[in-house]
């Protein structure tokens, strides 16, 4: 999850280095002197290619919860939640590449990204240009049901900052689900504006939400309900129906291609709190990835213990991976909760560690932040506090593709 003070529950923002200068790109047929110093718009970074054999598709939907009102802004009366479906394709002919952000998301990412991400330049970066490997509405394939993989992001950060790992793992056969949560999410865009919001909604996220305890708590219930919700709105779409509140038309043959009897989660920092949570409380869920995510709940008092979640108090019976890293500047805020779930899941429960990698490896940033160097934009001083220095983007997508190959394979 995203912090913003150094203490118990800081973090150091960090990932990967990827071949950083491969993978910066300026506007096509710009002059040398404009690619010199960038497009008038910034430069602009790219994902890396997933290595599947799928080629991808993908799809949002926008799915409204009348059951809750938003728990974070009262005066929206109902909960919204904001998801991206990226599936195998069974042909991606005619069909567009796909942005990473949508527009109005992105110039609010530029303007409200450092808030949570001191380290990311004020400008020179054209966050609307980045494209994803996914082609918009490509029908699916859906010669076999395939097994369903939901994912949900740090605090504060939105989903489309887990666009790499989630195309990769599409790529490799799975439908990959990424969910935004409204109001925690630093920014989320919606189909149009409605009572309590504008079409673009920025995070209520002004201090680290471990400082208060109250706030940690309705942030991680309100993500585990989100997640649980989206699952039930999965199940509408499979049964052939369309779940989309704004009746957006949907991928050919997109509901027929999952199969819910087969369900993964993973998640990062508040993300992974959230899944593997979800998990304990939903049969539904059959495997969870905690990357990097506290299973304890915020404490009552500054230096304190919290209280650990029911997950890590009794254990799993399901399968669980925990991936740290060896940067995260708050590792000791896991050395009690995470030995209690491993401790009390008679080996359901696995840890890994990724070496010279930190708190961010597991996102985008992983692969954009070296990229923001290389042009410049970011000092070797703060890449290295955001994303660290190995070139960890095949290991993370490695461990998550093997964890789920072997507990929930999508051939």
């Amino acid at each position: 999850m995203r912090h913003h003070h150094v203490g118990r529950r800081a973090v150091t923002k960090s990932a990967l280095a990827a071949t950083a200068g491969a993978l910066l790109t300026y506007g096509a047929g710009a002059p040398a002197a404009a690619q010199a110093r960038g497009t008038v718009d910034g430069i602009t970074l790219r994902l890396p290619a997933p290595t599947g054999p799928y080629r991808t598709g993908i799809t949002t939907l926008y799915l409204v919860d009348r059951s809750r009102r938003d728990p974070l802004e009262p005066e929206i009366p109902v909960r919204e939640v904001m998801a991206t479906v990226f599936y195998p394709a069974r042909t991606v002919h005619g069909r567009p590449r796909a942005p990473q952000m949508t527009a109005g998301a992105a110039a609010d990412f530029g303007a409200d990204g450092r808030r949570g991400h001191p380290e990311l330049p004020a400008s020179g970066v054209n966050w609307a240009a980045t494209m994803t490997h996914s082609h918009t509405g490509a029908p699916a394939d859906a010669a076999r049901r395939r097994p369903v993989l939901l994912y949900s992001p740090g605090g504060g950060d939105p989903r489309t900052m887990g666009t790499g790992l989630a195309e990769e793992l599409a790529g490799h056969g799975w439908v990959v689900v990424t969910v935004d949560h409204p109001g925690d999410a630093c920014e989320v865009e919606f189909p149009g504006a409605m009572t309590g919001r504008d079409t673009v909604r920025p995070t209520v996220l002004r201090y680290d939400p471990r400082t208060d305890p109250g706030l940690f708590r309705t942030l991680i219930d309100t993500r585990i309900a989100d997640i649980r919700f989206v699952l039930d709105q999965l199940e509408v779409l499979a049964a052939g129906r369309n779940p989309d509140a704004a009746g957006r038309p949907l991928p050919e043959h997109l509901g027929r291609a999952l199969d819910l009897r087969r369900v993964g989660a993973y998640g990062h920092s508040a993300g992974g709190t959230a899944v593997t949570q979800a998990m304990d409380d939903d049969r539904r869920i059959d495997a969870a990835v905690d990357l990097e995510g506290y299973l304890d709940r915020a404490p009552e008092t500054p230096g304190g213990e919290g209280e650990l979640y029911p997950v890590a108090r009794y254990g799993t019976d399901r399968p669980l991976l925990l991936l740290g890293s060896d940067g995260f500047q708050d590792r000791k805020g896991l050395e009690r909760s995470w030995p209690a779930v491993l401790a009390h899941s008679q080996g359901r429960a696995c840890r890994r560690q990724l070496d010279h990698a930190a708190h961010w490896v597991f996102t985008d940033y992983a692969a954009l932040v070296p990229q923001l160097q290389t042009a410049g934009l970011v000092t070797a001083a703060d890449r290295a506090k955001m994303v660290g220095t190995a070139a960890a983007v095949p290991a993370v997508r490695h461990h998550l593709r093997s964890f789920f190959a072997r507990h929930l394979p999508a051939h």
